[in-house]
């Protein structure tokens, strides 16, 4: 598990990047990862996943941190479905990780909105096809509660709304809520 470490709250106030450490010091006691490391750019996450990869096949990857539709956020960097294009600064990475994953190995995206609209539905597709393996995402923001939580397969078409999650008429993401379609807490350790 690799998480943003860049989020900090402000003065002595904690930020996101404080829970989403202490959520992998949880997580490796409970004996759900074997490894958590905090990341402040995608050159160096990759550089972490390229690393540790490079004596153990690779079970599952979860990445903790923002999202958007379609895109995932370390501090001010966006990666989307482009860096899965030779010629992208990460392709080179991606594609060796690709190399390392085992054949029913998942992606879990942990952050918000990722999975939702027909630009989530087209990233959860082009990730599975370029990886060979599943990814799980949400289609709503996370937080305690993590709604719209999907799960897809390489040969597999996204069957969930593309308006699931989505409010605003297309401005924003809904909260999750114990309500909404596929809700997890954040103690969940499984996708489903």
């Amino acid at each position: 598990m690799f998480y943003d470490r860049t989020c900090r709250g402000r003065g002595a106030r904690p930020g996101l990047s404080h829970a989403w450490s202490a959520g992998g010091l949880l997580y490796k006691a409970l004996g759900r990862i074997d490894l958590w490391h905090g990341v402040a750019s995608w050159a160096e996450a990759l550089d972490w996943l390229e690393k540790v990869s490079e004596d153990r096949t690779l079970g599952e990857i979860q990445y903790w941190g923002h999202g958007q539709w379609g895109g995932l956020w370390i501090d001010e960097e966006l990666l989307t479905i482009a860096a899965l294009e030779p010629g992208h600064p990460a392709y080179a990475r991606l594609a060796t990780l690709r190399s390392r994953m085992a054949p029913d190995a998942l992606w879990w995206f942990r952050c918000c909105d990722v999975f939702g609209t027909e630009t989530g539905h087209q990233f959860a597709r082009a990730w599975t096809r370029f990886f060979n393996c599943r990814a799980a995402g949400h289609t709503y923001t996370i937080h305690i509660l993590q709604s719209g939580l999907h799960v897809l397969g390489p040969d597999e078409e996204p069957t969930w709304p593309v308006t699931e999650g989505v409010k605003d008429g297309w401005s924003r993401a809904s909260n999750s809520h114990l309500l909404a379609p596929k809700t997890i807490t954040m103690l969940t350790g499984k996708a489903r």
